[in-house]
């Protein structure tokens, strides 16, 4: 079943309290209210009518302190034979009456269970599949510790939120209308005072509630900070160990775990004391109300409501008083939840309305070719009905520059009119100093990021109008740094088609080099790798990452240093299998090696961003230029 999205919407708070909440704040309330009730509205509605009728019979209960006062008791204590039929007989109707309201309050309790979990669930599937929908640039300016607090306390505190304090708002909302209407009915003197004792704890509350939320926010960011550090030192614990960083480490831990505490501390410590002095201010009401009423029922005329404050009236209305206060006091009870939900439920919407990564693409690959329908967009997956086609052409691989300029950010041009002309089945390979721009290059081709001024073109095609799923079928790529997955081997080189055989992910692995290493592994390709093949060398997983392209079989191979962590004999081995794998495959290749693009048809010699030599290997030589520096140079690594 298809889930519901959040409706794109300002972001803001939900601020706890009683202050005044503006439209920001009002809408993302109404945002996580409306996400709940999207997906459980019949659950909602019979936890809302549950509510109603807890509360309507804890104030039957307390209606019938009165009645039994002045009805019961007093009548009995001036017989001498007291009756206690009809006591008893309204004792059982009020215990039926309680046992119903228990009834409704355990099962409105275990629906909530279902709607907060439930929600919970469907929010981290919606948050998930939106993130898989986010451009790179969203990841390269995040740390994955920030987005992966996202998934787990920001969405953990709106379970509290959901689950409590909405239903909380909602029962206190019913518990007050009945007890003030029930109030009215019985004195307005003592409701008068017993309004004026509310509104100083509403007061109260929200002078607390505003100067606590500035510091639940801090609270919030400290420990995504936290969680992002701890990430990093994980992933980088054996450069922490080889500089003997573990003191440096701890120092620097001690000092943002500090930051958390303190922003906890000053979060709570200003949140935790609404409930003890609300709860004093209702007790201070709770005195008020009773020597007012004792007051006004000895010393008041007729007129002044008298006859209505008999001793049962009294101690109904002081039970009432207790109810109408309740509700503040459980509000301001639920405020460490709110306000940590609401920079929590920032967050998580934040995450919502990044902007996803914006595909227009109209061509898509279908049976060796490529294929345009109408001008709007590709389906889901690339996919387009034949009968749509109005254009098509052979998937070659031809892959050309035209006077391309890129900047990452608009006030620093990191390309500058890069052009290379290309012909399908043509090695093209790209060397110069770090962060001359090769890489870079390399993440236009698969559309990672889009060029501000000139075009890409596949097989004569822009990239920016084929459609990107299709597009990056056709491009299998070898990272520097490989990322491999938790499960078999087989399964991680599988992963480059997921259709693919056993007997075609080993072919894979034995055309790379790659079949020895892993039967020599405990459980050859049944072995699990787990921590990103941390029991694996580096070489290994590099290996294993050129077998995974290599079984996706694309038109385009992108090495980005494939084979920069091999050892001298591996690397001979591999380069065999990639020159097999290269075949017939335009191959755009990244490397400091120079050895490996000696036979590259097109070698690029770039720097700051520019293309300053272009050839083959024996063209560049010949115009003893930067390229014949490099190769003739005493470096090692350059040859």
């Amino acid at each position: 079943m298809r889930q519901p999205n959040f409706n794109r919407g300002p972001r803001g708070h939900v601020q706890a309290g009683f202050q005044k909440v503006d439209k920001q704040k009002r809408q993302i309330l109404w945002r996580l209210t409306k996400y709940v009730l999207q997906n459980y509205k019949f659950s909602c509605l019979a936890v809302m009518a549950c509510i109603a009728i807890s509360s309507v019979t804890t104030l039957v209960s307390t209606l019938f302190t009165r009645t039994l006062i002045d009805d019961y008791i007093v009548p009995l204590t001036q017989v001498d034979n007291p009756e206690y039929a009809s006591l008893a007989q309204a004792l059982f109707k009020l215990g039926l009456v309680l046992f119903f309201g228990v009834v409704c309050s355990f099962t409105y309790n275990r629906l909530m269970i279902n709607v907060s979990q439930g929600t919970l669930l469907r929010l981290r599937k919606s948050l998930f599949e939106h993130m898989e929908k986010l451009p790179i640039s969203y990841f390269d300016s995040r740390t994955h510790g920030d987005v992966m607090s996202t998934y787990t306390n920001d969405v953990d505190t709106l379970r509290q939120m959901i689950g409590s304090s909405l239903p909380q708002v909602f029962n206190s909302i019913i518990s007050l209308v009945v007890t003030f209407a029930s109030m009215v009915v019985l004195s307005i003197p003592l409701t008068l005072v017993s309004i004026i004792m509310a509104v100083v704890m509403m007061f109260t509350t929200t002078k607390l509630g505003k100067r606590s939320r500035a510091f639940f926010k801090t609270q919030q960011l400290k420990l995504a900070e936290v969680n992002g550090f701890i990430e990093e030192m994980m992933t980088g614990q054996k450069v922490v160990k080889v500089f003997c960083h573990e003191a440096k480490a701890i120092e620097r831990f001690e000092k943002i775990n500090e930051d958390l505490r303190s922003s906890n501390y000053n979060a709570n410590k200003i949140a935790n004391i609404v409930m003890p002095v609300n709860g004093n201010l209702g007790n201070l009401g709770y005195v008020l109300i009773a020597v007012v009423g004792a007051t006004v029922a000895l010393n008041a005329s007729p007129s002044l409501l008298t006859s209505h404050l008999s001793l049962g009236t009294i101690v109904a209305f002081l039970t009432l008083n207790k109810s109408f206060t309740q509700p503040i006091s459980h509000l301001s009870q639920q405020i460490n939840s709110v306000l940590n939900a609401s920079v929590g439920a920032e967050r998580v919407f934040n995450l919502m309305d990044a902007e996803p990564e914006v595909d227009e693409g109209t061509w898509v690959m279908e049976n060796g070719c490529w294929v345009k329908g109408s001008d709007e967009p590709a389906a889901k997956g690339g996919k387009r009905s034949a009968s749509a086609a109005i254009q098509s052409t052979p998937i070659q691989g031809d892959v050309d520059f035209k006077d391309v300029d890129f900047s990452y950010v608009p006030e620093k041009q990191v390309l500058f009119d890069i052009d290379i002309n290309t012909n399908p089945g043509q090695k093209i390979a790209f060397v110069g100093g770090t962060g001359a721009g090769k890489t870079t290059v390399i993440n236009l081709i698969n559309r990672f990021y889009d060029v501000q001024k000139g075009r890409i073109l596949f097989d004569g095609i822009p990239v920016d109008d084929i459609n990107k799923s299709s597009l990056r079928k056709c491009l299998g790529m070898v990272l520097q740094e490989t990322h491999l997955f938790t499960g078999t081997v087989l399964d991680n080189i599988r992963y480059g088609r997921l259709d693919a055989t056993d007997e075609e992910c080993i072919e894979a692995a034995r055309l790379v080099g790659a079949d020895d290493f892993i039967r020599r592994l405990a459980n050859g390709y049944a072995t699990m790798l787990n921590g990103d093949g941390g029991n694996l060398s580096q070489g290994e997983r590099q290996l294993l990452a050129i077998a995974r392209a290599a079984i996706a079989n694309p038109p385009v191979l992108i090495l980005d240093e494939a084979t920069s962590s091999i050892d001298t004999r591996t690397e001979t081995l591999v380069q065999r299998g990639m020159d097999s794998l290269m075949k017939g495959r335009t191959t755009f290749v990244i490397a400091h090696r120079l050895s490996t693009v000696r036979n590259s048809d097109i070698i690029n010699v770039m720097d700051h961003g520019r293309i300053i030599e272009q050839g083959s290997h024996e063209q560049l030589l010949a115009q003893k230029g930067k390229y014949y520096q490099l190769y003739t140079g005493d470096d090692s690594m350059l040859k």
